[in-house]
């Protein structure tokens, strides 16, 4: 470094630290958050068959999420959801924090996280679009995304998306399905659900969405001789197994005919990918 030429010095210093920051960031994508219980969240009441209302969320989802289209990938239309539909959104949150899940038994509870998860994402988009991609959020100056901030109160505790997904499906649930169902608001990730989650057609859902995502190109595909996937399987690796024959093994159970046989004869190595831009039409 030419220490004597100040000017040079400086663009030198702040191409340093760029270079680090972009390291600071490509970690935080690279690194899966850890499985870690939040034990405030392990009760249930298997003896409650209450069903928490989730309606107004499935009207929202009728009226802005386009479910045919040609990509084969959901899209939210962000841009056109009025105030008054924002206010009900809101509205919807605030009512299921209202809640105390614990008092529902398990499969009211998993579609209870899920469908808040998804509804508190899009309100998250709505409230600062137009933006190009979900990463551009977060509260902290080197926040990747804003799944670290707190952004629920549900019983005096105080949640993040990341809560929810890590401290409470993953563990509490351990069903690798859950990757299926949590919708990040992007191209890559596995698509929003047309159909809001209730106890009755949860296990029908997550089995629709990991076939849909699977038999994608965003999920899996093949360029030449390579196997790529989305990067998805490469953060959450351990909840597919921890290896790629297990990975390829759950991939092909949900695979079509064609990929099936391609993924069955495969041999070699796997590469991943990801689109963090918005699913928006």
């Amino acid at each position: 470094m030419n220490t004597k030429d100040p000017r040079q010095f400086k663009i030198n210093l702040m191409s340093a630290i760029c270079l680090l920051l972009f390291t600071l960031l490509s970690s935080q994508v690279i690194a899966a958050p850890e499985n870690k219980p939040l034990v405030f969240w392990a009760g249930s009441n298997e003896n409650n068959m209450t069903c928490v209302d989730h309606t107004t969320w499935q009207i929202l989802l009728d009226t802005y999420l386009d479910s045919n289209h040609p990509s084969g990938i959901n899209r939210f239309n962000y841009a056109n959801v009025n105030t008054k539909d924002q206010k009900a959104l809101s509205n919807y949150i605030m009512q299921l924090q209202q809640l105390n899940p614990r008092d529902l038994n398990r499969a009211e509870q998993k579609a209870f996280w899920i469908n808040l998860y998804n509804a508190v994402t899009v309100e998250l988009i709505v409230k600062d679009y137009p933006i190009k991609s979900i990463t551009k959020l977060g509260n902290s100056i080197f926040a990747f995304g804003p799944w670290d901030d707190i952004l629920i109160n549900i019983q005096g505790q105080e949640l993040t998306l990341n809560n929810i997904e890590h401290g409470i499906l993953r563990p509490f649930f351990n069903d690798n399905r859950i990757h299926y169902a949590v919708n990040c608001a992007s191209i890559s990730c596995p698509n929003l659900s047309a159909t809001a989650y209730t106890s009755e057609n949860t296990e029908q859902l997550l089995e629709q969405g990991a076939r849909q995502y699977v038999n994608h190109s965003r999920g899996v595909s093949f360029d030449k001789d390579e196997l790529i996937v989305s990067s998805i399987y490469h953060w959450y690796k351990d909840d597919f197994g921890g290896n790629n024959k297990s990975l390829i093994e759950h991939l092909i159970h949900y695979a079509e005919t064609d990929l099936a046989k391609e993924l069955s004869n495969y041999q070699g190595g796997v590469e991943h990918d990801y689109d963090w831009n918005l699913n928006k039409p």
